[in-house]
Formats: C-alpha cells, sequence, structure tokens
C-alpha cells in the first residue's frame, strides 16, 4: 500500500515537473519579464498575472509589426492612477486589454455597472463592468497621449477559457468581449477593412511616450490600489 502511494506521489511530481519544465522554457522565450518585470514565479503562481502573460503570449506571437507594453498606470486628471493591463501599438492604431483571468459563468450587459461571475454550487458575485473599466483606462491614455479620435482605439476585454460568457451585450464600436482563446481571431477580423494610421516611426514615439508610466514605484501601485478599494467599499 505504501509502495503505490509512494509510486502516486513519484508520478504526480515527475508530471508537475515536466509543466512547470515547459511553461519555463515558454516564459524564457517571451519578452513578458522585461516588460512587466514579473518573476516567473510570480507569473506561474498568481492567477491575475499569469491571465496576463497569457494574453501577452498571445499578442506576441502574432505575425504583425506592434510594440507590447503591460502594466501601464497612466495619471488622471484628479491626482490618481489607472492602470491598464496590455496595449499594443500597431500601424492600425491601439489596442487596449483588460485581462480577466475568472472561471464559471459571466454574465453582463454593457450599460449594467455590475457584471455576474455564477457557478455551478450557485455562488454569486459581482465585479465591476469592465467595459466602464476599460472605458477609463482608453479615456486617460487618450488625454496621456493627446488624442481625440476614438476610432484609433479598439477595446478589448479578454476574458479566459476557464469561463464561459453567457448573455453578454454589447453594442458600441471598437469594444469587445471575448475569451482568451480568440483573441488571434478578434484582432485579424478588425485589420481586414483597416488601413495603416501610423508609421514604424510613430509607434515607436508612443512607446517612448508611455515608457515612463510602466514598472512605477511602489508607492504609485500601493496609492492606486488603495484608491481601487475605497472606490468599490
Amino acid at each position: 500500500m505504501f509502495g503505490l502511494i509512494l509510486i502516486s506521489v513519484f508520478g504526480y511530481a515527475l508530471v508537475m515537473g515536466v509543466v512547470i519544465l515547459k511553461a519555463y522554457m515558454d516564459f524564457s522565450d517571451s519578452k513578458y519579464q522585461k516588460a512587466s518585470n514579473h518573476t516567473f514565479w510570480e507569473t506561474f503562481t498568481n492567477k491575475g498575472i499569469n491571465g496576463e502573460y497569457k494574453v501577452y503570449r498571445k499578442l506576441e506571437k502574432l505575425k504583425l509589426s506592434k510594440l507590447l507594453l503591460t502594466n501601464i498606470y497612466i495619471p488622471k486628471k484628479d491626482g490618481t492612477t489607472t492602470e491598464i493591463d496590455l496595449l499594443m501599438i500597431t500601424k492600425f492604431g491601439f489596442f487596449v486589454v483588460e485581462s480577466k483571468n475568472y472561471s464559471g459563468w459571466i454574465f453582463g450587459n454593457e450599460k449594467q455597472r455590475y457584471w455576474t461571475q455564477t457557478f455551478p454550487n450557485k455562488k454569486k458575485y459581482k465585479f465591476f463592468n469592465p467595459i466602464w473599466q476599460n472605458k477609463g483606462h482608453i479615456s486617460a491614455l487618450k488625454e496621456a497621449l493627446d488624442i481625440t479620435d476614438d476610432s484609433l482605439l479598439q477595446s478589448l476585454i479578454v476574458f479566459s477559457d476557464e469561463c464561459k460568457l453567457k448573455k453578454i451585450s454589447v453594442n458600441t464600436a471598437n469594444v469587445h468581449v471575448f475569451n482568451r482563446s480568440q483573441l488571434g481571431q478578434v484582432i485579424k477580423r478588425e485589420l481586414q477593412n483597416t488601413k495603416p494610421v501610423f508609421t514604424s516611426e510613430d509607434i515607436k514615439a508612443y512607446f517612448v511616450l508611455l515608457k515612463p508610466y510602466i514598472k512605477v514605484g511602489t508607492q504609485t501601485k500601493e496609492l492606486h490600489i488603495q484608491k481601487i478599494k475605497e472606490k468599490l467599499s
């Protein structure tokens, strides 16, 4: 009996070792650590960070001229900051990504302040409308870059593949809500009938302008989290 348990434990440890090694090799091939300053262990164990990494990795693999930024703390007029999870700058404009690494069933309407996450055990949780959340990010981004043309920005709300999107209602142009596995398909569809609006130099210039807002100090991050908690309380 003890021998069987030992074999089972060894087998599980071996499988986990292979999974971790594969994940580490993929992580090493990515520029995510340099972009975000998150270590492999942080990325592998933190659900939210892991979700962002998986989106970043998919964007990174797109055969498209682009520059990527992650965790951008953009200052707002009231002195606080708003955090963009991921931003892809291309010749066709900006793709502003809000990553939601959720499970369960997701219900939401573009006009509702809160959406609902439901589990098989009937438990339900409310969370702030991610479309509104990303709208705030985009507003701050436009202000920071002095952009007035809304057509230059696409709002992408990317949910984990571990959840099912149920009765999601979206009517606004340039706003997209979908599962992570659909990311490439959504972007490809949006680019089909879109003409380039930026040059390679424009992309680099916007990247340089936004670079000071990434890898910010601990004080800025803590103040940002505090303000979010105050807003939700």
